[in-house]
């Protein structure tokens, strides 16, 4: 086993970890880890993430429906344009789009590289996310009346971000839930965590018939980011996750603009 691959097994592990120690976040790292760790290509690696942030998130799930924090109407409503919105990008969309992008002058953007400079500046939202000191109101659950109509918009945006760079996007979906279905903030975790968990799942699906998968691998990595988020659990008895979440969302940032370098550059 070389240096990248040692690297790329305790990423998996940080990446349960950083899960079960700020309660989302950690899943950015999996693409990163894959594609220069494993080196595997964009659209390998995004597939694999999702499987792999689609357990991570079923397991923090369970935990949350035991403290009764999963609004199960709210999770259907916005999981089903979603999920149908990743398997269509998955399935239909990303196979679709050339390997070749176009040339600029003698610079040739290639497919892999146009989805790692996304999932990027995904990374810098979310950091920007993380590092917001601004707290969330909490929101009256009297006379809720649901936006259907900007919910199904917002899902299927995040759906198609979701499917094309494989991230669960629990940094725009609490702030979606808490603003347009009125969720309290422990109530918009728990539901993100499902929601993300049936996306990621259903739209890994997608990929089955046009991707080959090294089912020993991914399981195997899979199963260290779980043991990993049972040891972020245990440790969030003792280390206060939130005080955490502003210097991972710095981290966060300095990876994103790192990536971007990288496909720039290279």
């Amino acid at each position: 086993m070389d240096l990248n691959t040692s690297l790329g097994y305790i990423g998996a592990l940080l990446i349960g970890i950083v899960l079960g120690l700020i309660g989302g976040g950690g899943s950015i790292l999996t693409v990163p880890v894959l594609v220069y760790l494993f080196y595997f290509n964009a659209v390998t690696a995004t597939a694999y993430s999702l499987f792999v942030v689609g357990v991570s998130s079923a397991f923090g799930t369970v935990k949350k429906i035991q403290k009764q924090q999963v609004n199960f109407k709210v999770a259907m409503i916005f999981s089903i344009p979603a999920f149908t919105a990743v398997y269509v990008t998955r399935r239909f969309i990303l196979p679709a789009i050339p390997e070749n992008l176009f040339v600029i002058k003698s610079f040739l953007v290639t497919k892999d590289m146009a989805i790692m400079t996304l999932f990027a500046l995904m990374m810098l939202f979310a950091a920007k996310t993380m590092m917001a000191t601004k707290k969330v109101s909490e929101i009256s659950k009297e006379s809720v009346k649901l936006n259907y109509l900007l919910i199904f918009i917002q899902a299927v945006v995040i759906g198609l971000l979701t499917g094309l760079v494989g991230a669960g996007g629990g940094f725009v979906i609490i702030p979606a839930l808490i603003a347009l279905a009125k969720l309290d903030m422990k109530e918009a975790v728990g539901t993100s965590l499902l929601i993300i968990a049936i996306n990621s799942l259903i739209g890994f699906t997608g990929d089955f018939g046009h991707l080959e998968v090294d089912w020993l691998f991914l399981l195997g990595f899979t199963a260290i980011s779980v043991v990993g988020i049972f040891i972020g659990t245990y440790l969030s008895n003792f280390i206060d996750g939130k005080k955490l979440k502003k210097g991972f969302g710095w981290f966060v940032l300095g990876m994103g603009i790192y990536i971007i370098y990288k496909e720039l550059t290279t």
